[in-house]
């Protein structure tokens, strides 16, 4: 089942949670690849200092204030694009950053992808667990760019479903790769997993707060 709309207009943190689990599918004309999702950042509002909000409405984070459940898509450092979904309700700048899968579908195509990287040249194959772990890599292996932003997340080429997968143990702990905002612990992740980007905490018995 493709999640609708809905499931993204709910608080952030709630979305991150019920997030892992979920299958991230992407249909080029390549072909199709697809990962469960295993590890999340949350980030909410124009008082989250790491949000792309902090600073109020510009033209590249326009997406954060518009209807939950589309994808916002940037670039990152000029290098990797990086795939969030638009959660909470129209606005309200908020997103849930996509860091890490375990792949499914169309691994000899991520694989591809990935060995093309100018930085990989001279480097043996990409192991399975790595092939989308890190946000700026499961982006690269699934094909996503600059041309998905704004995507319906309920109506494709890029999807989220839920298939049944088993979520885990959640895990909550500080968000990774940024220098503002490291107190609070809005990156879930399945606990243990191979393919979560950064070592895995122990496991937490509740959310956090927002």
């Amino acid at each position: 089942m493709i999640l609708p709309p809905d499931f993204y207009a709910r608080a952030t943190l709630d979305v991150a949670r019920d997030l892992l689990g979920k299958v991230l599918v992407y249909r080029a004309q390549a072909g199709a690849a697809s990962g469960v999702i295993v590890e999340v950042e949350a980030y909410i509002g124009e008082d989250d200092p790491a949000c792309h909000a902090a600073a109020g409405r510009t033209a590249r984070n326009v997406p954060l204030y518009g209807e939950p459940g589309r994808a916002y898509v940037y670039l990152n450092y000029g290098l990797h694009h990086l795939m969030n979904a638009v959660t909470e309700r129209e606005g309200h700048p908020a997103a849930v950053l996509i860091r890490a899968l375990q792949p499914l579908e169309g691994r000899a195509l991520m694989r591809r992808r990935r060995n093309r990287a100018p930085w990989r040249a001279g480097k043996p194959p990409v192991a399975d667990h790595d092939l989308c772990r890190g946000p700026g890599n499961l982006t690269r292996a699934l094909g996503i760019t600059l041309d998905d932003n704004l995507c319906s997340l309920s109506r494709g080429p890029l999807t989220i479903r839920d298939l049944g997968h088993a979520r885990g143990t959640v895990a909550w702990s500080s968000r990774v790769g940024i220098r503002v905002g490291t107190d609070r612990l809005w990156r879930a992740s399945v606990a243990g997993h191979p393919s979560v980007s950064r070592p895995s905490p122990e496991p937490r018995a509740q959310s956090p707060k927002p």
